[in-house]
């Protein structure tokens, strides 16, 4: 600061955390017009107008143009800047939660892309899985011939029947029943789901058992097999649904045939009498 209490427009713009262009361009549309001009024309401003000069370049970055910017400080009364408070502060908090929408979606592929890349792959094993948020929707019939993307269609238009501001970039991914995984129909899902934070019905917390193939939607078939001859051979049953997924899609895959497919299916240890009657 010089001895005249003015501050220079190199710091002008250093304190404000803007650019000297945007502070030149602010003066040559009269927003905010230097206090003093100096030898070859330079600017000085009065410290003073620091919150003026923060004012316009939020009101900007919140999408302000600065013609109504100016228009505003032209004829700015108490009743007109808390109007526009409040208008802005209403965009604000609706930007907010669109930010934090896509950031959970951000999180939600980067935590199945990061289990993808961890995956054991040769493996099936039984995991004690945590709860997770789940958006199911209505359960599919297919006795009047619906395919299995016609049925995802109408997935979407659940979904924004329930809630028509719903980011519907979160991967599709299927449940299948116990009746349907028992009866070895493990084709086509019962219902289908999107896997999102805050979501209102959940996967239950239990034991799964988990396994990983690779092949593109609806080719996990061997994998299904597989799962099955394991139950057999380690005395586990079936006792709730399974939760088809793809960590690996065409998002972070290239290959439509290199996808990853992991299925967690709801186990219980067998019951040894009745593994024994059935021997019988």
């Amino acid at each position: 600061m010089n001895d005249e209490g003015l501050i220079s427009i190199g710091e002008m713009a250093r304190y404000a955390r803007i650019s000297r262009p945007a502070l030149i361009h602010y003066d040559h549309l009269g927003l905010i017009t230097p206090v003093k001009r100096g030898e070859n024309n330079y600017r000085f401003y009065s410290s003073r107008q620091l919150q003026s000069v923060r004012l316009v370049a939020t009101l900007q970055d919140i999408g302000m143009p600065l013609k109504d910017i100016a228009k505003l400080l032209r004829h700015r009364t108490p009743e007109n800047i808390l109007s526009m408070i409040d208008e802005y502060d209403a965009r604000v908090e609706r930007r907010m939660e669109k930010l934090q929408r896509t950031r959970a979606l951000m999180r939600t592929l980067r935590e199945a892309i990061t289990e993808g890349i961890a995956a054991k792959e040769d493996r099936i094993e039984t995991v004690r899985m945590r709860e997770e948020s789940l958006l199911l929707g209505p359960q599919i019939d297919y006795s009047d011939g619906k395919t299995i993307e016609e049925a995802m269609l109408e997935f979407y238009a659940f979904c924004l029947s329930r809630d028509d501001s719903l980011d519907l970039n979160y991967p599709v991914w299927g449940v299948f029943s116990e009746r349907r995984i028992k009866n070895r129909d493990w084709n086509r899902p019962d219902r289908f789901y999107f896997r999102m934070p805050g979501a209102p019905d959940t996967k239950p917390e239990g034991l799964y058992l988990v396994g990983y193939a690779r092949g593109y939607y609806g080719g996990g078939d061997a994998l299904y097999r597989r799962m099955m001859a394991h139950m057999e051979e380690n005395g586990l049953e079936i006792c709730g649904p399974a939760y088809e997924t793809y960590p690996l899609n065409e998002i972070s895959v290239a290959d439509s045939n290199n996808y990853l497919i992991r299925v967690s299916i709801s186990v219980r240890r067998a019951d040894p009498a009745h593994k024994s009657a059935r021997k019988k």
